[in-house]
């Protein structure tokens, strides 16, 4: 027998990608942020030892507190590391026993981060695509070591994607639930994506303009790249799919852990709380019934362009609010957070509505500015 929503027990983490302005406006990225620079903010932050219980560090070491430089690295023949080009800094926040303590540990978090930053001349800024460049050009081209190692996985075959795309990996996990019960989580939020994202699109721009949707980042990066990711104890229950839909944990930790990946970069954390709310309905809701392994991409693209305008997206998306707020009846602060979505759902908000506006009013945005005529 199923636990009632009110037993069952959660965990939360999240993990959001900043980029970065110079004091001037313009946006720093691969093109003229040197990894030193970005670095350099990372350094003046302080280290937790405690934090790595929760935190993976990597290979490279790059990962050792909860604030690194996100970028893509190149290796020389013999895999040593030879440069990584930076697109911003990210943000982890440990795992919490509550919605609330994820969202305030990630604004103290970003309070820390956008102090160092300023006094280095940087501010930073949530936007789910690159507003100049809708490509990262892997230059040089890999050697023989990096085609091994860039081929070995459907993530690692798309990593350069991630250049150009700014966004949050939502983390929970929930107790008493078998490998079993988190693959079916997985493939029902995996399918059921097209009508999240749109509570999240930062992204009306690219290569300088407004490129007519709401989230360059889910129209380039999703079907590509995963939806959702649940992470196992060992390899026996991996699928083959491509992208990815399970991984072995790389960290006790991770055993268990249920990952939405395909929201944009939201520019409060308090967003980030109410979504994770969602999805916690969603993984206890008994009732949806459709279920991806890989997300679909066409559906995402229509969902990009349109967003909750659209009525077949604001339909689906509705339902899905719907069935988490039945799920989470006796979790009256899953409730409250739920409804706040739910209200800006039905006026069709979402932060890239707010971005043109202001684009259109003639405010910078993302270091863009609208030129005069087209304010007018």
């Amino acid at each position: 027998m199923a636990l009632s929503p009110s037993v069952r027990s959660f965990r939360y983490g999240i993990e959001h990608e900043c980029a970065l302005l110079r004091i001037d406006g313009t946006l720093a990225d691969f093109t003229d942020l040197a990894f030193d620079e970005a670095q350099a903010l990372v350094d003046a932050l302080p280290e937790d030892p405690a934090d790595l219980a929760d935190l993976r560090v990597g290979d490279l070491g790059i990962k050792r507190k909860r604030w690194y430089v996100e970028g893509f690295e190149r290796f020389d023949d013999v895999g040593g590391l030879v440069r990584c080009d930076p697109k911003g800094i990210e943000i982890r926040t440990r795992i919490h026993d509550s919605v609330d303590a994820a969202v305030e540990a990630l604004r103290a978090d970003q309070a820390a981060l956008d102090t160092v930053a300023a006094a280095a001349g940087f501010s930073t800024i949530a936007v789910g695509f690159n507003p100049l460049r809708s490509s990262y050009p892997v230059e040089p081209p890999y050697n023989a070591w990096e085609v091994r190692h860039r081929t070995g996985s459907p993530e690692e075959r798309t990593a350069h994607l991630h250049m150009v795309t700014y966004g949050p990996d939502l983390n929970l996990s929930c107790s008493g639930m078998g490998e079993d019960e988190l693959i079916d989580v997985g493939a029902k939020l995996t399918h059921y994506s097209p009508w999240l994202v749109p509570l999240s699109f930062s992204s009306p721009f690219r290569d300088g303009v407004a490129w007519g949707g709401l989230s360059a980042r889910t129209a380039v990066r999703t079907g590509a790249r995963p939806a959702a990711m649940v992470f196992l104890d060992g390899a026996g229950r991996l699928l083959d799919t491509d992208p990815s839909l399970t991984q072995p944990a790389r960290l006790p930790a991770e055993v268990g852990r249920i990952e939405f990946k395909a929201f944009d970069a939201c520019p409060d954390p308090g967003l980030y709380g109410e979504l994770l709310s969602l999805l916690t309905g969603l993984v206890l809701d008994t009732t949806l019934e459709g279920r991806a392994l890989v997300p679909d991409p066409d559906a995402h693209r229509r969902s990009a362009v349109g967003g909750l305008a659209d009525p077949w997206v604001a339909e689906g998306t509705a339902a899905l609010l719907a069935a988490a707020r039945a799920a989470l009846v006796g979790r009256d602060a899953d409730l409250a957070r739920v409804d706040r979505l739910a209200e800006r759902a039905a006026a069709g908000e979402c932060p890239a509505v707010g971005m043109l506006a202001r684009f259109a009013a003639g405010e910078p945005v993302a270091g863009l500015r609208a030129p005069v005529a087209q304010r007018c």
